[in-house]
C-alpha cells in the first residue's frame, strides 16, 4: 500500500475525528479532474465534488465552493448570493488558503479559514466522492455529511 502524503493524512484524521467510518482511498490513476475521478471510481460525473477556491474581489477572503462535477459555477450569480464578487484564485492563493495543491483540494482539513458553500445538486445523490488532499486520492461521503463536516451553506451555483 502506498503511504499517505501529509495532506492525505490530514484528511484521514479529519474523517476519523468526525467519527465517520469512511477511509481515504488511493486510486490507481490520477483524479486530477472531475472526469478523471468519475472514470477511475466508476460513478457519474455529477457525484464528484469539485473543491473550487475563489478569492473575494473586495476583501481577498478565500471562498470554497463544493460543486458537482457536472456543473460550472456561474461566478457572478454565486458572488451575488454570497455577498461579494468572486475572483479566480491562482495556485499560490489556493495553497496558502487550504494547504492543498490544485487538483487535490479536499473539502475539509484546510490549514486556513474558509467560507464554504455546497452545490445544492449534490444532495440528489446517495453517495458523492471528494478529493482527499492529492490528485490520486478520494473519499466517499454524502452531501449532508459533507455540509455538516465543513459547515457549508447550501447554494445554487449555476
Amino acid at each position: 500500500m502506498t503511504a499517505f502524503t501529509e495532506a492525505e493524512s490530514r484528511v484521514q484524521a479529519a474523517l476519523a475525528e468526525a467519527g465517520l467510518g469512511t477511509q481515504v482511498r488511493i486510486l490507481e490513476t490520477s483524479a486530477h479532474t472531475a472526469r478523471d475521478a468519475a472514470a477511475a471510481i466508476g460513478v457519474a460525473l455529477g457525484q464528484i465534488v469539485k473543491s473550487l477556491v475563489f478569492r473575494g474581489a473586495e476583501t481577498g477572503r478565500p471562498y470554497l465552493l463544493l460543486v458537482s462535477g457536472a456543473n460550472r459555477v456561474h461566478e457572478k450569480r454565486a458572488g451575488r448570493r454570497i455577498g461579494e464578487t468572486l475572483a479566480r484564485a491562482d495556485a499560490d492563493f489556493v495553497k496558502t488558503a487550504t494547504g492543498f495543491s490544485i487538483g487535490g483540494v479536499a473539502p475539509l482539513a484546510a490549514t486556513g479559514e474558509l467560507s464554504t458553500y455546497i452545490d445544492e445538486t449534490l444532495f440528489a445523490f446517495d453517495e458523492i466522492w471528494a478529493a482527499a488532499g492529492h490528485p490520486r486520492s478520494v473519499f466517499p461521503t454524502t452531501a449532508a455529511e459533507l455540509a455538516q463536516l465543513t459547515g457549508a451553506t447550501r447554494l445554487d451555483v449555476t
